[in-house]
């Protein structure tokens, strides 16, 4: 492919740039890697196939143009302010992103913001025509832009379009609210195969389709991987199925191998005063995740004295997340309430029991903390897949840790030898991470074996090998 001007075969279309433009107050600027599970999983593919990458440069306002980024052509899309407040802040996370959650909180339609979403799908659209050669590949990521396989299928019926949903597709019940549902459906209908996580995202869509588009899909149920169902749409099948995400597995379980992360590991543990046992939380900070939940469940085991503040300490790493939107400002105020609560009640002067840090932390010191947990608790409410879990199982090349996992999370279905709960019963969270905290080492080590089976076999490399060839590409 080469320099700009010429076509690219393959493209990814996603709502971000796997790049981030940082402006400094002096007015210069400068590109830096952004950190996303998505990113990680995709450049390999796009790097050995020289394709190009559509998306939004973070930043609202800025005209950039294209360029280049080690072989790997960007393709940025404007976003104005206004765009940023309808499209992704209004439509897209406080619109589709509550809807698809099960209605945790509870989803706003506006239809402004609906406008601004076609509108900035359609932009999408015109960018990924332009730059896509005859008969490429085109596979559009996520929620924020699922108008858009339609949309390029008008402009361009000769691409081979893919779609793929990070996030939970939710039971038809909760998707019937959406007053734009039948504009949805029709929009990922213009892919050549949608992609969900679950088997039952998959089974959701196809009854959709038949209920608000009037097609009819195949009968039989959809398997992972290997069975999609199929909808006619005139004369051109879609393929509907389940490809569960995976993470960079041995690239973790490398890199948490080496000295620096094992060095760091014993580190954060003598910061951590020695305790026995170190719980550790990994999350966005959002309102899906369940952070107030563990910390409950924490506060009354210290509360029964089933565990003694002395032997325990627990690290939440909450990573900043949509700022602006007031539902996160005041779960973070809850949070670290909470925090403040269970210190002020049980912790020593120096000895805090739980470490709460609301920043962003590179992999290497990730791959630390993972290494240092011996219990992971991963508890949201709902979550399309999760991948901090696998990633913790892949640091875990010394067969030690255990974890806590929620059954509403998507991994939960391949990750059968965590502790499962489910999320909303405080008993159970509270009395499986009593267990978690006082396994046998012996059965410890047993889940660990089977945890890690799963993740090294299944990395991002298949997941996205087995999407490419489901969608019937010659690139995978």
């Amino acid at each position: 492919m080469g320099e700009h001007g010429e076509l690219a075969d393959f493209v990814v279309v996603a709502n971000r740039l796997p790049v981030d433009l940082e402006r400094f107050p002096d007015g210069t600027q400068r590109w830096k890697h952004s950190p996303g599970g998505l990113v990680s999983a995709l450049e390999p593919f796009l790097r050995s196939r020289k394709g190009a990458w559509v998306g939004w440069p973070g930043v609202a306002d800025v005209e950039v143009d294209e360029f280049s980024d080690g072989g790997m052509r960007l393709c940025p899309v404007t976003l104005t302010s206004t765009d940023m407040r309808d499209y992704y802040e209004g439509f897209s996370n406080a619109t589709l992103w509550p809807l698809y959650h099960d209605v945790v909180a509870r989803p706003i339609f506006d239809r402004s913001w609906w406008d601004r979403y076609v509108r900035v799908n359609q932009r999408f659209a015109e960018v990924s025509a332009k730059i896509a050669a005859e008969a490429a590949v085109v596979w559009i990521q996520d929620y924020q832009l699922q108008l858009v396989p339609e949309m390029l299928r008008e402009l361009r019926p000769d691409l081979r379009i893919g779609f793929f949903l990070h996030i939970p597709f939710p039971p038809t019940e909760l998707f019937m609210q959406l007053p734009w549902r039948a504009e949805i459906v029709r929009g990922l209908l213009g892919a050549d195969l949608v992609g969900f996580h679950r088997p039952g995202g998959a089974q959701n869509f196809l009854w959709l389709a038949r209920r608000l588009v009037g097609l009819e899909p195949s009968r039989g149920a959809v398997g992972v991987r290997s069975r999609p169902g199929v909808v006619q749409v005139g004369d051109r099948p879609v393929r509907v199925g389940a490809f569960p995400i995976s993470i960079d597995a041995n690239g973790l379980d490398t890199l948490a191998r080496s000295k620096d992360v094992i060095a760091r590991a014993k580190e954060i543990r003598a910061d951590l005063g020695n305790p026995k046992r170190i719980l550790l939380g990994v999350d966005r900070l959002d309102y899906t995740k369940g952070i107030d939940l563990r910390l409950l469940a924490l506060q009354e085991l210290l509360a029964e004295r089933r565990i003694l503040p002395s032997e325990v300490a627990m690290l939440q790493l909450a990573t900043p997340s949509r700022e602006r939107v007031e539902h996160y400002q005041k779960m973070r105020g809850d949070i670290e309430q909470l925090v403040s609560r269970i210190n002020g009640e049980f912790a020593k002067v120096g000895q805090p029991v739980v470490h709460y840090l609301h920043q962003s932390v590179n992999r290497k010191e990730l791959a630390a903390f993972f290494s240092a947990a011996d219990v992971m608790v991963v508890t949201p409410l709902r979550d399309g897949m999760n991948l901090v879990c696998k990633e913790y199982v892949a640091c875990r090349h010394d067969l030690g840790g255990t974890l806590l996992l929620s059954e509403f999370a998507g991994a939960a279905a391949e990750l059968t030898s965590a502790f499962q709960v489910n999320p909303h019963d405080l008993d159970g969270v509270k009395n499986a991470l009593y267990s978690a905290l006082t396994i046998d080492p012996a059965e410890g080590r047993r889940r660990m074996r089977a945890l890690r089976r799963q993740v090294l076999t299944h990395d991002v490399d298949r997941w996205a090998r087995s999407f490419l060839e489901a969608l019937g590409t010659e690139t995978a």
